[in-house]
């Protein structure tokens, strides 16, 4: 079906309808993301109008990605029923098509816009995401989430931290330094605009140093030694939604060779991986409200049940993710079951509905 001419009709004007839906929400994101990011731009860290817009910019793919599985609803929906209205549908029904044989052009849709959404959106969200947080950093007014690293390096026990994280985990900026003596007590704290990580040491800037009982001192530049290795410190600053489709697969092995739990990196990959079939089961959700043939309109209690049902469909997935990250769920079985179960749903209503 999908490769006859009414199957490429129907996947025409599918794929119309997601890009009108992807636009809209894009032009409505930036308008409401550049609105917040141009409260926590720094007139005094030399940002202005320009770096909101980038910044804006930058954190677009992240967040539409977010999206993907609300539009991949509402475009089949709106297609389906704008297929039902012209009575399209009916004319397919009456020449002898199926239901299963209509309904493929937006299943393939569906799998196609969440393989793009995978392969190539988030990779595009990763990247673009970080360099808006170091931005959003550089400005002062954004705080991030940066876990305090502890080392024992040549008996000097330290730990550092600091106030964002830019070049992949790699440099922190507004970083501190705090040392501690054999007995455990804090024996002198440095503060630098950022600190970089490079073979064997991090590299303060712009240091302000203070010791019990003596004066704050200024240093422009001062080598802390680590043991810490890139990979490791990357492995614990960067969020998982934050790593790469492609560089999941590495930082997952990483953190096993670290001996760090790796649930939720594993939860993210198998997510990613479910995701061109949580999409199909959006679609089947929107086929069983709108297949329907109404002479004047589809009933809007029928087309909010299937809003509300993908709704939940979308709820349900991110609690079972959020479980198995922590651990509670195995990673596979968070990422699969609402996939499996939505679609299984999905397939028994339309049965039921088409074929008795």
């Amino acid at each position: 079906m999908i490769f006859s001419v009414l199957g490429r009709y129907f996947f025409v004007r599918y794929v119309i309808t997601v890009l009108w839906f992807l636009f809209g929400v894009v032009s409505i994101i930036y308008l409401i993301d550049f609105s917040e990011v141009v409260g926590n731009i720094s007139e005094e860290a030399g940002q202005n109008l320009v770096d909101a817009l980038l910044i804006t910019a930058l954190r677009l793919p992240y967040i539409l990605q977010q999206t993907i599985p609300f539009i991949a609803l509402f475009s089949a929906m709106v297609a389906l029923i704008a297929l039902n209205r012209r009575h399209e549908l009916v004319v397919a029904r009456a020449a002898g098509i199926s239901v299963w044989q209509f309904i493929m052009p937006f299943v393939v849709g569906a799998a196609l816009l969440g393989a793009a959404s995978v392969l190539a959106l988030n990779p595009l969200a990763s990247w673009s995401q970080k360099r808006a947080l170091g931005l959003e950093a550089v400005g002062g007014k954004q705080d991030q989430v940066v876990p305090w690293l502890r080392q024992i390096t040549d008996g000097q026990d330290t730990i550092i931290g600091g106030r964002g994280i830019a070049e992949n985990g790699t440099e922190l900026l507004d970083a501190v330094v705090i040392y501690f003596d054999d007995q455990g007590g804090i024996a002198k704290r440095q503060d630098a605009t950022r600190a970089v990580l490079s073979d064997g040491s991090w590299t303060l800037h712009d240091v302000t140093q203070t010791e019990a009982g003596e004066l704050s001192t200024h240093m422009d530049e001062v080598q802390v030694k680590t043991n810490l290795e890139e990979d490791f410190v990357q492995q614990h600053l960067v969020q998982p939604d934050l790593v790469s489709f492609f560089a999941l697969p590495r930082q997952i092995t990483l953190a096993r060779q670290f001996g760090t739990s790796t649930s939720a990196l594993e939860t993210q990959y198998n997510y990613l991986l479910s995701l061109p079939l949580l999409l199909v089961a959006m679609t089947l959700i929107a086929a069983t409200v709108c297949l329907k043939f109404s002479r004047f309109a589809q009933s809007p209690t029928v087309i909010l049940g299937g809003i509300l049902s993908g709704f939940l469909l979308y709820v349900t997935s991110v609690l079972v993710k959020a479980f198995g990250s922590s651990g509670i769920l195995s990673p596979l079985l968070a990422a699969w079951i609402p996939v499996v179960v939505a679609m299984a749903l999905g397939l028994t209503i339309l049965l039921h509905q088409e074929d008795g």
